[in-house]
């Protein structure tokens, strides 16, 4: 499995965190399934 390190803008990442506790819960790795989403919509877009 790859990993990556990314940086984001501190209102950008906020957001998201609400955003993924809203849709997921708190569970476990909820932020990393939420990521996985966000990339794989990203990729059928482009």
């Amino acid at each position: 499995m790859g990993r990556m390190t990314i940086e984001l803008p501190d209102e950008l990442d906020r957001e998201f965190r609400v955003k993924v506790v809203k849709e997921y819960g708190g569970k476990k790795g909820a932020l990393g399934d939420a990521i996985q989403e966000a990339v794989k919509l990203w990729l059928k877009k482009k």
